[in-house]
């Protein structure tokens, strides 16, 4: 772990004017600051943080680290102070390496994943995979920190501060295999900067985050930062070469040095998907792995799951792994909490998924791959956020009634705007849909609408155990509704 004190210049800052500093910690919140501590005030997407540096000094602060709009904001408050200024022109990139150098220790083996669907999976498969072999592996995103270490975390990629932290932590408690998800805002924040990684992986990339990023192309860009800028040229990339941009990433990667594993269906996979076949309990897959093929059994609910499976393998097998080891446990990995999850079962033997679905790419996805499981209708709940990307709505509405039999458009997370304005863009692409504003009351009318043979697929929270209305979090589990639901109309309760 850190040590108690660490200078500027074994941080790997200086300071203006040579001003060296001894420090006793890092934050990125005023609130947090304590005496002799680095207080990092960077620009924010509202406020720069250096409008707190102030606050920082009449809280001790020893050392400040910003920008140079950052230096001029806080001008005021630093004159006539003895602090030492930091200024560079990545403020958020050197905090994450002086993170990195602070705390020091990391997993021996840590790989990321980005993409807009399938990161969740792929990291918690890759921790599943390497828990088999006898490693003491955890995953770290969406769903917080999982496996031989536990915790909880507020954001799918957490600040450098808090994860170089946690990675530190994880390897003093033993874990020496970590898997991470790289969301494309904490590739930009240049959050995972500093992270020494063996692989990562790109799974694909569809319209999300439009509220952050300017456009698709930044979107992209973000997200190929992964492999532009962290992961070190003896790395190795595992790209799906399925994706329309798969092979512009295979191509940067390779530009860089990396070794490229492909993923997919496509012949130029090296992991390549040869054949599936579809029940209503998983799939059966065939696959080659240099040349050699595989038959595997998956307990799994969606033929996209064998390219988030297969994703992982290959992100074990570039660290490291046995082929005929990692194949060999495959068929014992099971679902992530909220991806394509089996909630519950009516007396009837419909069945009622929960998956994480909340982009129309992902929504098309997941009731398509639904779609080999099931005889009979299948029925969605759908709905979408608030204060998020206002353009995909009409599209979450209109893959919802290309790909399912009966539609629910439901609330989901408005947060401050207002729900029935939301669910009315929602309902644009598809009128002939139910709406039901109360996301309980939806869940019951869908499962009461299942037959014999039909599924229901709940779309949008997945994990998620609140519903977001204004600023306050309700308790909320679409899992849980699913469950009392079947339980009420099947007269278990």
């Amino acid at each position: 772990m850190a040590e108690a004190v660490k200078s500027l210049a074994e941080l790997g800052l200086t300071a203006q004017g040579g001003r060296e500093a001894r420090l006793t910690g890092l934050a990125v919140d005023s609130r947090k600051v304590v005496p002799g501590c680095l207080f990092a005030a960077l620009p924010g997407a509202a406020v720069h943080g250096a409008g707190y540096v102030g606050a920082a000094l009449d809280r001790g602060a020893a050392a400040i680290l910003t920008d140079r709009a950052g230096a001029e904001i806080a001008a005021p408050a630093l004159a006539g102070s003895s602090v030492a200024l930091v200024v560079t022109e990545d403020p958020r990139q050197a905090l994450a390496f002086a993170a990195a150098l602070w705390f020091g220790a990391q997993p021996e083996t840590v790989v990321a994943v980005t993409g807009t669907n399938g990161k969740t999976s792929v990291a918690s498969f890759t921790r599943q995979i390497w828990a088999a072999l006898g490693l003491e592996a955890a995953n770290i995103g969406t769903t917080g920190v999982e496996g031989a270490f536990t915790a909880a975390s507020s954001h799918t990629t957490p600040e450098p501060i808090t994860l170089h932290r946690l990675l530190a932590e994880m390897a003093a408690a033993g874990v020496t295999h970590a898997a991470m998800e790289a969301s494309s805002h904490g590739l930009e924040q240049r959050r995972l900067d500093g992270v020494r990684l063996r692989a990562a992986a790109f799974t694909n990339l569809t319209q999300d985050h439009l509220d952050y990023h300017a456009d698709l192309d930044a979107y992209f860009e973000a997200k190929l930062g992964l492999f532009t800028r962290i992961l070190p040229e003896d790395g190795t990339a595992v790209v799906n070469f399925d994706d329309p941009l798969g092979m512009e990433v295979a191509l940067t990667a390779r530009g860089r040095g990396h070794r490229v594993i492909g993923v997919g269906y496509s012949d130029r996979a090296e992991m390549r998907i040869s054949n599936q076949r579809f029940d209503a309990t998983g799939q059966d897959l065939r696959f080659y792995w240099q040349g050699q093929v595989h038959l595997v059994r998956l307990g799994l609910i969606g033929g996209f799951q064998a390219g988030n499976v297969l994703t992982a393998a290959a992100l074990a097998l570039a660290c490291g792994a046995g082929a005929e080891a990692v194949m060999a446990v495959l068929p014992r990995l099971t679902t992530v909490r909220g991806r394509m999850q089996l909630a519950a079962t009516r007396a009837n033997g419909a069945a009622v998924f929960v998956d994480y679905a909340h982009t129309p790419d992902a929504v098309e996805t997941a009731l398509k791959a639904l779609r080999p499981h099931v005889m009979g209708r299948i029925v969605a709940v759908v709905g979408a956020g608030g204060d998020r990307d206002r353009s995909k709505r009409p599209l979450m509405g209109r893959a919802a009634a290309e790909n399912a039999d009966v539609v629910y458009v439901t609330d989901d997370n408005p947060r401050t705007e207002d729900p029935a304005t939301i669910r009315a863009a929602v309902m644009q692409g598809c009128p002939e849909a139910s709406e039901v504003g109360d996301r309980a009351e939806a869940i019951l009318r869908a499962v009461d609408a299942l037959g014999p043979g039909d599924a229901l697929l709940i779309c949008g929270k997945g994990h998620e155990t609140g519903q977001v209305i204004g600023t306050d979090i309700y308790p909320f589990d679409d899992a849980e509704q699913a469950s009392v639901a079947v339980a009420a109309l099947d007269g278990k309760i």
